[in-house]
């Protein structure tokens, strides 16, 4: 869904790097964005870590190995892992404190049994676009040396992404408290168990490892939980989405100043003296655009049949869409923050924090730096600026759904009824209202806010979650859901212009019109609507801004 939205040129497997156009360098300083999110999910760009990137995983996992030498408890390596306490974490070698080589084999046991144990996953697969984001995502909130992980991880997430190895994990299966049960099935391709895709087909993880030149990791001390236990998943599916809302919010202007020449609208409320005063420079931002784009438009002119006083669907448009941009900014601003900070819980700092309290000292490690317990994982920023957005586009929706029934109203638009051509006496678009009118209420339920949903999980622990995945995955339903609706805005928009004798629209509608009537015909008299209601679905979708 969200890949036929979103690619712009073809998503090919390859399995050499030199086949990317150009290679990202993760790196503490960069901050990852969205756009190179996308890139690196369809397979446009390679990555590399820089050689801070990779100093700062090493350390970070030095200082891990170093607390369980200092008897540190350590989830996965001294505890959890079914250690006896009587026995020696560490011995000497050389006058050198090393782990327990029975320790650390118990402990790469405990982390592949932790990560079988883990991979719950319901339903069909993810995207493989999806997949790929939120590799991306989690290598970038390691570099930070804030997890503990191994080289290895940090070097299997560079080689899946840069020979396009693709695990397979399923769609649900998260409570939006970390995405712990399918972000697992990434951990099992790298050791080599699970499915992969690869060079477009399905493989055992081992046969596709073995076939790009590549060997499975073993994973020890805390990296079956850093691979599992974050957000990624989830805030992949978001940046891929939102990006969607973005390109539909872009779109709708185009879309809108084409309904409103049909309808033949007052542009006052968008203009600068109507908008100037409102304080909101987002309700700014969209009136100029929609002026730009209704340059030279006869709206400008005056018309006897202009109504003072449009109907609000119309007339509010420009705050309709100024909420959407409010939420996309918003949700774009979180985003970023979110995918290049760690949501490891614990947390492990490179620096030692001043402190003066017994209990935070506690978890200091000699020599610098300490491994403080979290809730980095909540992930509720991302998932109330989600709702926020679903609920923008609902509203947006509601206005789109009223405009195209007043459109078909003559008393509105002094046109025929139903848009009508002179030569077809029946019903003309009578019925399609029924159509769009499903898609809204759709958008409606699916824009209810679900963070406040929970089950108490995890023996009492785990009493609140996100639902983080079910908001994220709404709002690619609402798009689809939308483009619905902008098919009908095509159809009908058209029709009414087209009957307008003698108007001048608008280069912008006047490109949309000739290019739309390649695909979908001026309606002369009734026909069958589907075809060409599918055919202005991706038209609409491939509507450039």
């Amino acid at each position: 869904m969200i890949q036929r939205l979103l690619l712009i040129g073809v998503f090919c497997f390859v399995g050499m790097q030199g086949a990317f156009a150009q290679k990202l360098e993760l790196d503490p300083k960069h901050k990852l964005n969205l756009k190179e999110v996308y890139e690196v999910a369809y397979g446009k760009r390679a990555i590399a870590l820089s050689s801070k990137a990779i100093d700062n995983i090493k350390k970070s996992h030095q200082l891990l190995m170093q607390a369980a030498l200092l008897n540190k408890p350590v989830y996965g390596l001294t505890v959890g892992v079914g250690w006896n306490k009587d026995k020696p974490v560490f011995y000497e070698k050389n006058g050198k404190k090393i782990l327990s080589e029975e320790l650390l084999e118990l402990s790469k046991k405990f982390n592949t049994m932790s990560l079988r144990a883990h991979a719950l996953g319901i339903g069909k697969p993810m995207e493989e676009g999806v997949v790929r984001a939120a590799m991306l995502i989690r290598l970038n909130t390691l570099i930070n040396g804030e997890t503990g992980v191994s080289m290895e991880v940090a070097q299997a997430y560079v080689d899946f992404l840069n020979h396009m190895i693709t695990p397979v994990v399923p769609m649900n299966g998260s409570v939006g408290e970390a995405d712990i049960t399918l972000a697992s099935h990434i951990g099992l391709a790298m050791i080599g168990e699970w499915k992969v895709m690869y060079q477009g087909r399905e493989y055992p993880s081992a046969q596709a490892l073995k076939l790009a030149g590549l060997k499975p990791i073993e994973i020890v001390g805390k990296d079956f939980l850093s691979i599992l236990s974050n957000n990624s998943l989830s805030n992949a599916e978001a940046v891929l989405n939102v990006l969607s809302a973005q390109k539909f919010y872009h779109q709708e202007i185009k879309r809108f100043a084409l309904m409103l020449e049909g309808f033949n609208g007052n542009i006052a409320p968008f203009s600068e003296g109507s908008v100037e005063t409102s304080g909101l420079k987002e309700l700014k931002e969209v009136s100029a655009l929609l002026r730009q784009t209704l340059t030279a438009s006869d709206l400008y002119k005056t018309s006897a049949q202009r109504s003072l006083q449009d109907p609000l669907s119309f007339r509010t448009m420009n705050y309709a869409l100024a909420n959407v941009l409010m939420a996309l900014n918003d949700a774009r601003a979180t985003l970023e923050i979110q995918i290049n900070r760690s949501d490891d819980n614990p947390v492990v700092l490179l620096k030692e924090p001043k402190t003066q309290s017994p209990q935070l000292q506690a978890y200091h490690i000699e020599g610098g730096g300490a491994i403080y317990p979290t809730a980095n994982f909540s992930n509720l920023a991302v998932v109330l600026r989600i709702e926020t957005l679903n609920i923008a586009l609902a509203r947006l929706a509601e206005n789109m759904s009223q405009q195209l029934i007043r459109i078909s109203d003559p008393s509105f638009t002094k046109l025929s009824r139903f848009l009508n051509a002179p030569s077809n006496n029946g019903h003309g678009f009578g019925a399609i209202e029924k159509s769009f009118t499903q898609s809204n209420i759709a958008i409606k339920h699916l824009a209810q806010p679900q963070s406040f949903h929970t089950i108490v999980l995890a023996g009492n622990i785990e009493d609140v979650g996100s639902m983080g995945n079910v908001s994220i995955r709404n709002l690619s339903k609402i798009i689809e859901h939308l483009y619905e609706i902008s098919a009908f805005e095509l159809l009908e928009g058209t029709q009414a212009l087209e009957l307008r004798d003698g108007f001048v629209a608008s280069k912008s509608s006047q490109h949309i019109l000739s290019e739309y009537r390649k695909i979908v015909p001026f309606v002369k008299e009734d026909r069958i609507y589907t075809e060409d209601i599918l055919k202005s679905i991706e038209f609409s979708k491939n509507l450039s801004f």
